[in-house]
């Protein structure tokens, strides 16, 4: 095994590994001039060999000038502070050596305050800090090998491992051993390595000058192979495993490595191959959230151009040459470290959705380690004290402010033709755009952009959490991706009607730009405060729902089709997680988030919560919130969700869309219109606000009897139509006079779903997190109370019966029963 260094008390060499493989040569390192210069010129490379580099660098220093240095402790303090600070800036990016120097930091701010301690016992601890540092690194290496190999083994299945690697992660990286070819070192050792694959590793070369040098020197069987062979090997020869190793882990597990890592976790993730990065835990930086406060260095442009100082590209050419690229942490298995290996957590926290980006949870690993040995983890524990919520955010993502907004958009050829910008507006692009805040939901950012002749269009942002509660509760930046796939899908089954159009995405940065829906269009819900009439909105929400769920559903699509659907959309994971959570959980149990009008409605959500038949009933419809992918649902279909004007309605936010149970989108309709029903029979004074009210209701049968009409229509269509594609009733096979009988039992069952969500839907925003404006736009509490009342009694009957099957038969018998709450409950 290689020497990457040569140590004694006193005395410092480390190996020029710009020399190899053709020379063997050790280069003095008498100070911290030295240390620095070997680490920026990467003749010492490899994060943890830096941080070790530059804590000897400063040790032989101290020994070299000990009869000056124990003269004066003051001046020793000041120089202890200063080359602290000097060697920090050699390299930016491998976190081991800002460590390693943090710990160096508070060992002399200790000293410094420490009246009973001179100059020799402080320049003795730092001596003794720095080589314990040292000896610790190569028994750290060899955990982290075994540790690895464990893991993979259990993983793999296989006797013998086929490993690939890139850059140089062995003893000539580190201390000794290794971090990511210490676990090919430690498979070997077992008798279960079979082969490793070495990355050339350009510019600098450092797999095919390093790691294979290693792979020779230790007689390991070993392959090197171009860094652009790698997804070939993967397909043509195999590759069991990726270990790399790491200059950076965030605290989310995205982790900056030696460019050319984020390509093979890319390659892997296709070849369904497990992508581990090895590591110690003096590479984790738990303060940074995600990877994209990671700063890359970027290195000089000859070292792409020139090999050995022979140039291989021409005079003039740009040159773009970052050192590390940085992995997402959903592209990667898991963590190997001294501790273990740490992986995605599956598991629902209090206030997080399930983990659909594959967050790595490396502090909550690690704080449960340390616990079991306090004394011996002690900096670490330091180090986990500063530990910021992790989550999860593209490379490439920013949060977009208004001047953001306006130079992005300037920089969209597609977005300045909308705006209808000239160029000297796109040079002068503060004044000549205007951007105004305009979003005020749960999640996102919502801007309206205008330019030229008051051209507009809407651009949102999805935040890496949800907007109103904060970074304690995060949420995946996908979403914003379900929601263009959504609006596209929409818009194609519904040609345009009833949903603004899309022309921009950017999946990096969570942006979507699609049409402005010009005023006087309101949100329907404040429409419904306001007590506005559209005679045309419920006939529109019932065409919408019933081309968006049928043109998605089997009864349209063949067999493949609708499974690859259910498939892709399968994965919106966190939103339905956020929508089970917030919707068929925490109202009917003790949750954190759950509020409502106290004291007038204590007495009623306990009683709420302690009823096992209206429990029973939530579970049921969750279940089939679970479980029945019938159709591309939008998702979160309320008044807030609806923009209308007379003549004209838009359907908008769909980024909770998965398939499910058609009757959910029903349902949440629905039950939304409800709010307003009980809302204005509370507040009724006069018979115009009566019979406002009761035009609410008209509007929720209109909706699900337009909704029945418009679906049957577009079935008996497709079944009838010569070469209909819908799978789940082909044409020809079903006779005519026993369709009728088919369709009714169909609609039946989504008809005992409607009910089922409207009530779940109600329940939860008197109950839950997440509240209606009609009710909470009722000023006097006591008012207030009488539709929250009435609300939730209506909902528990209906959830109870819908459950139960005992449900009313249709929606004139729902709205006659609405009324009789109204009348029952005073």
């Amino acid at each position: 095994m290689a020497d990457s260094l040569k140590y004694s008390r006193g005395s410092f060499t480390v190996l020029d590994q710009l020399l190899l493989p053709h020379e063997t040569k050790y280069l003095p390192v008498l100070g911290v001039n030295d240390a620095w210069t070997v680490i920026r010129t990467m003749q010492v490379r490899g994060a943890p060999l830096i941080a070790i580099t530059a804590v000897l660098g400063l040790a032989v220093e101290l020994e070299t000038r000990r009869a000056e240095f124990v003269q004066s402790k003051e001046a020793l303090i000041k120089f202890l502070k200063e080359s602290i600070a000097y060697l920090r800036t050699s390299r930016p990016t491998a976190v081991n050596l800002f460590n390693a120097m943090d710990e160096l930091d508070e060992l002399v701010a200790s000293a410094e305050g420490a009246a009973d301690l001179n100059a020799e016992g402080v320049l003795n601890q730092v001596v003794e800090a720095s080589e314990q540092l040292y000896a610790e690194d190569i028994e750290i290496n060899r955990a982290i090998g075994y540790n690895g190999a464990k893991r993979i083994l259990e993983l793999v299945k296989r006797d013998k491992i086929r490993v690939l690697t890139i850059c140089n992660t062995g003893s000539l990286a580190t201390a000794g051993f290794g971090t990511a070819l210490g676990v090919v070192r430690a498979l070997h050792e077992l008798g279960k390595l079979e082969h490793v694959y070495a990355c050339e590793t350009r510019p600098y070369n450092q797999g095919a000058r390093l790691t294979a040098y290693e792979i020779v020197q230790d007689r390991l069987p070993g392959t090197l192979i171009t860094d652009n062979m790698a997804s070939a090997l993967m397909a043509v020869k195999g590759v069991d495993v990726v270990v790399i190793g790491a200059d950076r882990v965030a605290g989310n597990g995205d982790t900056a490595n030696k460019i050319g890592s984020y390509q093979l976790a890319i390659a892997a993730k296709y070849h369904r191959i497990p992508f581990f990065t090895a590591l110690p835990t003096t590479t984790i930086d738990v303060t940074m959230a995600s990877g994209i406060e990671i700063h890359v260095e970027e290195r000089p442009a000859h070292e792409l151009t020139s090999i050995f100082g022979q140039k291989i590209a021409p005079d003039g050419i740009a040159v773009w040459n970052p050192a590390f690229d940085v992995t997402p942490c959903a592209l990667i298995t898991g963590v190997i470290t001294e501790l273990g290996v740490i992986e995605p957590e599956h598991t629902e926290q209090e206030n997080a959705s399930t983990n659909s980006d594959h967050i790595i949870p490396v502090a909550a690993y690690l704080k449960r380690k340390t616990q079991e040995n306090p004394t011996k983890f002690k900096n670490l524990i330091v180090r986990l004290g500063k530990a910021v919520q992790p989550i999860a955010t593209p490379i490439g993502y920013a949060r977009m402010d208004a001047a953001h907004i306006k130079h992005y958009v300037a920089q969209q050829g597609l977005l300045t033709q909308r705006l209808q910008l000239t160029a000297e507006d796109i040079a002068n692009i503060e004044t000549s755009v205007d951007v105004k805040e305009v979003g005020d939901g749960n999640l996102n950012f919502v801007y309206i952009v205008t330019g030229r002749n008051n051209a507009q269009f809407v651009l949102k942002q999805a935040l890496p959490y949800v907007r109103c509660i904060g970074e304690a509760w995060p949420m995946t930046l996908e979403r914003a991706s379900f929601e263009h796939q959504a609006l596209l899908k929409q818009y194609q089954l519904t040609n345009g009607a009833y949903v603004p159009e899309v022309f921009h995405f950017d999946f990096a940065k969570a942006i979507i730009a699609m049409e402005f829906i010009e005023q006087p269009h309101l949100i329907l819900r404040k429409a419904l405060t306001e007590k506005q009439r559209f005679s045309t909105v419920a006939h529109d929400l019932g065409v919408f729902a019933a081309k968006t769920l049928f043109g998605t559903s089997a009864l349209a699509l063949t067999g493949g089709e609708f499974r690859r659907a259910v498939s892709e959309w399968s994965r919106n994971i966190a939103l339905c997680a956020l929508t089970e959570k917030v919707i068929f959980t925490d109202p009917y149990t003790t949750s954190a988030l759950n509020h409502w009008t106290s004291p007038q409605l204590d007495e009623t959500v306990q009683a709420l919560q302690a009823d096992i038949p209206t429990k029973r009933a939530a579970a049921y419809f969750k279940q089939r919130f679970l479980t029945a992918t019938q159709a591309l649902v939008h998702g979160d279909l309320h008044t807030g969700s609806v923009m209308a004007k007379e003549g004209s309605t838009y359907v908008i936010d769909p980024e909770f869309a998965f398939y499910g149970p058609m009757g959910f989108d029903l349902g949440q309709v629905v039950g939304n219109l409800f709010f307003s029903y009980f809302a204005h029979t509370a507040t009724a004074t006069n018979e115009e606000a009566v019979a406002y009210a009761d035009w609410v209701l008209s509007t929720i049968v209109t909706f699900y009897q337009v909704f029945e009409r418009q679906f049957g229509q577009l079935w008996s269509e497709q079944v009838t139509r010569t070469g209909g594609s819908g799978e789940l009733y082909v044409a020809g096979v079903y006779p005519a006079d026993g369709f009728d009988e088919i369709q009714r039992e169909f609609f039946q069952d989504v008809w005992r779903d409607t009910l089922g969500f409207a009530a779940t839907e109600v329940i939860r925003r008197i109950v839950g997190v997440a509240h209606v404006a009609d009710l909470e736009s009722i000023a006097d509490p006591e008012v207030r109370v009488v539709a929250e009342k009435r609300a939730l009694t209506f909902a528990q009957a209906v959830l109870i019966s819908a459950h139960r099957n005992a449900h009313v038969s249709d929606i004139t018998a729902l709205v006659a029963q609405a009324k009789a709450t109204v009348a029952a409950v005073l």
